[in-house]
């Protein structure tokens, strides 16, 4: 059973920096494409980012400039570096793990981090 567990999270003044760090277990995370998603109560799912088994990345365009996307294939690990922290960027962060093979998708979320920005 694969897992995917989020660190990283707490609480962080505007302006400020966080790194989220998010590891798979198993042997396939170089084939997954990863992603960062995040959400406030009441809300709908946000997408962040994403970054594909080949290193390919890609941002909601609001994203891009103070989220950055990477991954570590030899830790099994997907970062997420947030800088310029705003008070809206409050939400759980989560990281998702997928892959679409032979014409079956597979994916995995992790339970999520706690993100709160505020002075």
């Amino acid at each position: 059973q694969v897992q995917v567990v989020e660190s990283g999270g707490g609480l962080a003044q505007p302006g400020g920096s966080m790194r989220l760090s998010c590891v798979v277990s198993g042997s396939s995370f170089a084939a997954y494409t990863m992603g960062w998603y995040r959400q406030d109560p009441g809300k709908e799912r946000e997408f962040i980012a994403a970054v594909s088994s080949a290193g390919y990345t890609n941002y909601k365009d609001s994203m891009k400039g103070r989220f950055t996307i990477s991954r570590d294939n030899a830790k099994n690990t997907v970062y997420l570096e947030m800088n310029s922290l705003k008070p809206e960027d409050t939400a759980v962060y989560y990281c998702n793990a997928q892959k679409f093979e032979s014409g079956i998708f597979w994916d995995k979320w992790g339970q999520g981090t706690q993100v709160t920005v505020s002075s």
